[in-house]
Parts: structure tokens; sequence; C-alpha cells
């Protein structure tokens, strides 16, 4: 199978405390990668390896077959951090000149992917709205219209939904799902179940370690349950791992 995220025995710290114990993960191409666990559970660490943000202690991760971290490669994968990185006294439109100029994107470019985005994410009327005039939600919708500016291969999205309606949410899906069948490859992470079973490929993480991968139907069937959350708690309780 052809893979365009691949972690291999990740270890990390942070002083004396180990957060990640022996991560492996194989995210296909085209797929929509769900990583599924409570809050403090290593996800963010983990994304933030796999796009260059962060070391690792050990073991080696690699993106379209290149390793990491790779300050080329990182500039053509989008990334959508858990907390909103932005500048409150710019205006959305500003926020989103200023990365795609760091992306490197030209003004012709960049005009066409901002008008394409900010229609993406409901904020063409919001545009020139300095973003310390944004509710929590809209700020989380204009960074992920700016994890989606360079038009990716690879899109890394750190709980991308939270604070967002339910309706704009669903939007939000659909078009993850239209990337994916564009051949864009998708890691997402998430605590809420009903997300974690809209993804292709998933794998459920706690205290620092996966308990299982696969897609939900072959984790349902592996824990023999009838849906995710069960399936979680039994394997917390078991302590096996399933492996797809």
């Amino acid at each position: 199978m052809d893979y365009v995220i691949e972690m291999k025995n990740i270890n990390k710290s942070f002083g004396k405390k180990q957060v990640l114990f022996n991560v492996s993960l194989d995210v296909p191409r085209g797929c929509i990668y769900g990583l599924l666990g409570p809050s403090g559970c290593g996800k963010t660490t983990t994304v933030r390896i796999i796009a260059g943000i962060l070391g690792a202690d050990s073991g080696e991760t690699f993106i379209l077959n290149q390793r990491m971290p790779n300050l080329e490669l990182m500039s053509k994968i989008g990334y959508m951090a858990q907390s909103d990185a932005l500048y409150n006294m710019l205006t959305g439109f500003e926020n989103l000149k200023f990365f795609g100029q760091i992306y490197g994107m030209k003004h012709k470019e960049l005009k066409a992917r901002i008008d394409y985005v900010m229609d993406l994410v409901n904020l063409t009327e919001d545009l020139n709205k300095p973003v310390n005039a944004y509710s929590g939600g809209m700020k989380r919708r204009l960074s992920l219209a700016i994890a989606l500016l360079p038009n990716p291969k690879v899109l890394v999205l750190d709980e991308p939904t939270v604070g967002i309606d339910p309706l704009l949410r669903q939007d939000v899906w659909e078009e993850l799902y239209a990337l994916a069948d564009k051949g864009v490859s998708l890691l997402v992470t998430t605590h809420v179940m009903d997300e974690a079973v809209k993804c292709t490929q998933l794998a459920m993480m706690r205290d620092g370690r996966l308990l299982a991968t696969g897609t939900p139907e072959e984790i349902l069937k592996k824990t023999g349950t009838s849906d995710l959350e069960d399936a979680f708690i039994k394997i917390g309780r078991e302590g096996i791992t399933y492996e797809s």
C-alpha cells in the first residue's frame, strides 16, 4: 500500500515525563485517518511531530517518503493547530495573505485560493473584519482556511471542528471527503466518537500508546462491539492492542 505518512516507533518525553511510547502509524494516500483519544493522551504531540514542529526522542517519521523534519517539505503540508495561531489585530484577509506569503504563494494564486477557502468555511463576508471581532468558531474556521491555502497534498488537522456549529461541521466534513477524493491525505485528531466513525481509517490512543488501528468497522468487529465508544472502553479495560 502507498503510505504518505509513516511513523516508526516514536518516543517522546518532556523532562522526566514520557508522553509517547513506540507510536507507529501508516496513513494511506487519499485517506481520512482519524486519531481518536481523550485530551492529554498524546494526539497533539503526535501530529506536531508529523508536521515537523516537534522532534522525537527516538524513531523515524516520513511524509511523502521524505524524512521529517524537512523545511522544504513542511511548506507543502497543511497544518491546523489545536490552538488558533492568528494575529488578532489583523483582518481575516491580512492573516491569510501573511500565511500565504510564508508558503511562497504568488499574488494571483494567493487571491484565488483566499476566495476559495473563505467561501469553503463560510467567512467571505467577514474577510475584512479584524480577527479580534471573530467568535471562537469563526477563528477555528479561519485556521482551517489557512491550512488549506497552499492546496496541500497532506493535511494535518488537530481537533478541526471544536467550537463549530453542527451544520457547518457537516459542511467541513463534506469538504474533507471531497479533498480525499482528489487524492489529499488527511490526518484528523478528535475526541468525538461520532466524528471518528466518519474516518476511513482510525487509530485509538490512550496514555501515549496506540490501542487499536484499522477501519471503524474492523475495530468494531475485532472488539465485538456495536459502537466505537464501547470499543474504546473495552480495549482500555482489557489492555489488548488491536491492529489492522
